[in-house]
């Protein structure tokens, strides 16, 4: 998620401006009680609301500043700020003498709630996706950074000219987007992008356009803003973790309670807050404003329009701001890689009406109850093939908001500054970097090869990567080369592909190695590619064999949840030790296997987005399910066994509000026939073979059992099991949060046949193993501490021997 939203902060952090800053109450005339989310206008055009306490902060450009102060059911009043004040603004409002509703109401809490009990009982039939059977529509979105139309920036020094005019003349960042948008019960909505185009880049970053901005629909269990989830003001749970009041009622045509929700126990979290309006008659949300406040202030709006054919107040446009804020809490947004908070407290940075970034998405062309061509195996959103290249006629035709000369400005000029400090190329650089490869022209390095270290080869040095899209769109080539300084040998290996379907992202490959694998290794070929500044595992290994193959496969996405992979491969195994397999009387250290295999992995509800470039997950959704099957042929390429291997693996993942999740992995492995120790399974042992704790002291692995020692257990049946929980982040300053992660690991398994597997000794699984423990992640620099205890069947007679003592290495790019 680092990445993501890079594109949009590049420019944030270098405009200084001056500007003033105004602190306010609003209350009530006659009873002094304060008015949350009462409006706050300058005459500027700068907004604010005001907190729950009814206190607000307004920036503008410089005195005097009149301000405007509306609230619903208040007489507006506008006051004159001539000067500087050091102290807080106190602004009393009148009641207006009117009839506000057609229904006498007992404003207390126990109403309030009723209401909202009701109109959460009654949210199916308010719900779009759930009362309708299809629906379409088109969006347009704009989003903008350092939206500011006011605030000029000055400056002498002659090298900032193009950072002066990028200020003054236009916006850091603007993207405009066009999307068609349809749903069909039973199926999840998707969306087509048919026009985009973002300031400074020639093609779209992708990844942007996957960011879940703010939630479209006010009925789900879970609110989101970018990206990350809250509990929603109509969800299940919303009646314990919030406290609501009736603040108003409307009167037009269709009055509506205003409500103010916020939350009932004070958290170290950032959590929502603001007022739904809720129609009297059928209880559905006519309009919604969320704020999350912190040390940033995000504010979301959601309008809705009625729609009498078919009873339903649909979206009609929502908008999502983000302001510097009070830095009493922290909003840590993307995932919690990027705490925007950090951006927006400098006062020098921001004016005018105070925006960071603001998103404004207008419906249209809205069609309910129509016939819909969409289906389950589209990706969740795609990317036209024109969508970059649209005329100005259709960005006229299809804006819906007025894009004003600073908007127009913002293309050409940024443009030049991105071309200029070549930040495509940064950008392209870092995604590259995070999964693992460093691009030079049209070579990607392969970032695991360099260096690595293991007890056989001990320093293992090499240079290895595969070519990009500047080579070819339909050709790749790969290749490495390493050489290990304890066996002084050399490794390699060579291979390349062809595209052979775009749509499905089908390639046909065909590759050789000459290197070396572990002893009872289990890979999944459809297992996405995972890159680690360190794989602490691989230092402590020690028990390998020598492997020549020749591979060709076809990968194969049968649609976007379902990948699949099938492979053929002939090898010739030798060993590095003094194991021997006994088959049919004969004894075997050389030997050859012939295997097919095929793969399939299962993401039911992860999402995709669909670019020109093929499929990128957006949204990862669990449970995982990966399926893998083997089959050996004994005389097929002179193989000398047959045998056949299962495997199958379900990775799921809850990530609740409070920061704390908790995961679960289960494995379940089978193989069958003549089959030696080299291709059976470990259960990833993770304990060096040494005399006390202190010697064995090392690093823990991410998946590994960490007190089961190297080449103890192997297994043709095993199961595993893994259980973590990890409690939310423990803030002792903003910059040390360490990580408390609870753990258990289970394992049972068997092996037949022990007596055929010579010159090694080992043990099977049968009695079931068991091993508990806990971490501290995040302590310095990504480091920190791991703690395991042995226990139950295979508990060793010295109690030292059963205790895990490493580091932990978790760090995020």
């Amino acid at each position: 998620m680092q990445n993501k939203f890079f594109c949009l902060l590049f420019f944030t952090h270098f405009v200084l401006i001056s500007q003033v800053s105004i602190n306010g109450i609003v209350i009530d005339q006659s009873t002094n009680r304060p008015l949350p989310f009462a409006t706050v206008k300058t005459n500027t055009s700068s907004y604010a609301l005001t907190s729950v306490d009814g206190e607000f902060m307004i920036r503008s450009n410089a005195y005097p500043v009149n301000l405007t102060i509306s609230y619903l059911g208040y007489q507006t009043k506008v006051i004159a700020i001539e000067s500087k004040n050091s102290e807080k603004i106190e602004i009393k409002l009148n009641l207006k003498e009117e009839n506000l509703a057609t229904v006498k109401l007992d404003v207390t809490e126990n109403v309030a709630a009723k209401i909202i009990a009701e109109a959460i009982r009654r949210k199916n039939q308010n719900n779009s996706k759930k009362l309708l059977k299809t629906f379409s529509y088109k969006s347009y979105n704009k989003l903008k950074i350092t939206e500011d139309n006011q605030a000029t920036l000055n400056t002498s020094d002659t090298t900032k000219v193009d950072m002066e005019r990028l200020f003054n003349d236009t916006h850091s960042f603007l993207s405009e987007k066009v999307s068609l948008h349809q749903f069909k019960k039973g199926i999840e909505e998707k969306e087509t992008v048919l026009a985009t185009r973002m300031t400074g880049f020639k093609e779209p970053v992708y990844n942007v356009l996957g960011i879940k901005i703010q939630s479209n629909s006010l009925y789900n269990e879970d609110y989101t803003i970018f990206n990350n989830k809250y509990i929603g003001p109509l969800s299940n749970r919303a009646l314990r973790n919030y406290y609501y009041k009736i603040l108003d009622t409307t009167q037009d045509k269709n009055p509506a309670f205003v409500i103010l929700f916020q939350p009932r126990k004070s958290k170290n979290f950032a959590r929502l807050e603001g007022v739904l309006y809720i129609d009297i008659k059928t209880l559905a949300i006519q309009k919604a404003i969320i704020e999350l406040r912190g040390e940033l202030n995000v504010m979301a709006t959601h309008t809705f329009e009625y729609f009498p054919e078919e009873k339903i107040w649909f979206p009609e446009s929502q908008e999502i701001t983000i302001r510097p804020g009070d830095g009493r809490q922290k909003v840590s947004l993307f995932g919690g890689q990027i705490s925007v908070g950090r951006l927006g407290n400098n006062k020098k940075t921001f004016s005018g009406n105070n925006d960071f970034l603001i998103s404004k998405t207008d419906l249209y062309d809205i069609e309910l109850n129509t016939k819909q061509n969409v289906n389950q195996s589209q990706a969740t959103i795609q990317i036209d093939p024109e969508a970059n290249v649209r005329d100005e006629s259709y960005w006229q035709k299809n804006r819906t908001s007025a894009i004003t000369e600073k908007d127009l400005n913002s293309f050409p000029v940024v443009d030049s500054i991105v071309k200029a400090q070549n930040i495509e190329r940064k950008i392209d650089v870092i995604q590259s970097f995070n999964i693992g490869y460093y691009p030079v022209g049209f070579f990607n390095f392969d970032l695991t090869y360099p260096i690595k270290y293991n007890n056989y080869e001990g320093l293992r040095l090499g240079l290895g990567g595969k070519t990009n899209a500047k080579f070819s769109n339909r050709f790749r080539l790969e290749g490495y080369l390493v050489y290990g300084f304890r066996d002084s040998k050399s490794k390699y290996g060579v291979g390349g592909g062809v595209l052979l379907n775009k749509n499905s992202d089908s390639w046909l490959n065909v590759n050789y190695t000459d290197d070396i694998k572990e002893v009872g290794s289990f890979f999944y070929l459809t297992d996405r590619r995972v890159y680690s500044l360190f794989e602490p595992r691989l230092v402590n290994i020690d028990f390998y064999y020598k492997h020549r193959t020749w591979s060709t496969s076809l990968q194969y996405q049968i649609f976007p949840k379902l990948v699949s992979e099938t492979q053929f491969s002939t090898s010739n195994i030798g060993q590095t030790g003094g194991y021997r397999y006994l088959n049919d009387g004969n004894l075997f250290s050389n030997y050859k296997t012939s295997e097919s295999t095929i793969a399939l992995r299962w993401s039911p509800f992860s999402k995709f987005l669909k670019t020109p470039n093929g499929y990128k997950e957006i949204h990862d959704g669990y449970p995982k399910i990966t399926a893998q099957y083997t089959q050996s042929f004994k005389g097929v390429f002179d193989s000398n066994f047959t045998y056949s291997k299962i495997g199958l693996k379900a990775e799921y993942v809850i990530n609740r509000i409070n920061q704390s999740q908790t995961s679960l992995l289960f494995e379940a492995d089978l193989a069958t026939g003549d089959i030696p120790l080299t291709h059976l399974y470990h259960a990833y042992p993770n304990a060096p073979t040494k005399e006390t704790v202190f010697q064995r002291f090392s690093v823990a692995g991410r998946r590994t059992f960490e007190t089961m020692f190297f080449g103890e257990f192997f297994s043709d049946k095993l199961a595993t099991l893994q259980v973590k929980h990890r409690i939310k982040p423990i803030k002792i300053t903003s910059w040390f949060k360490p990580e408390l992660v609870l753990i258990s690991r289970y394992a049972i398994g068997d092996v037949e046949n022990i007596e055929n597997h010579q010159g090694v000794s080992f043990s099977s699984l049968q009695q079931g193993y068991q091993e508990s423990g806990f971490e501290i992640n995040k302590l310095f620099a990504g480091f920190g501490l791991s703690f395991a205890y042995r226990y139950g069947a295979y508990h060793l007679p010295r109690i030292e021997d059963n205790i895990s003592f490493k580091f932990t290495f978790y760090l995020k790019l």
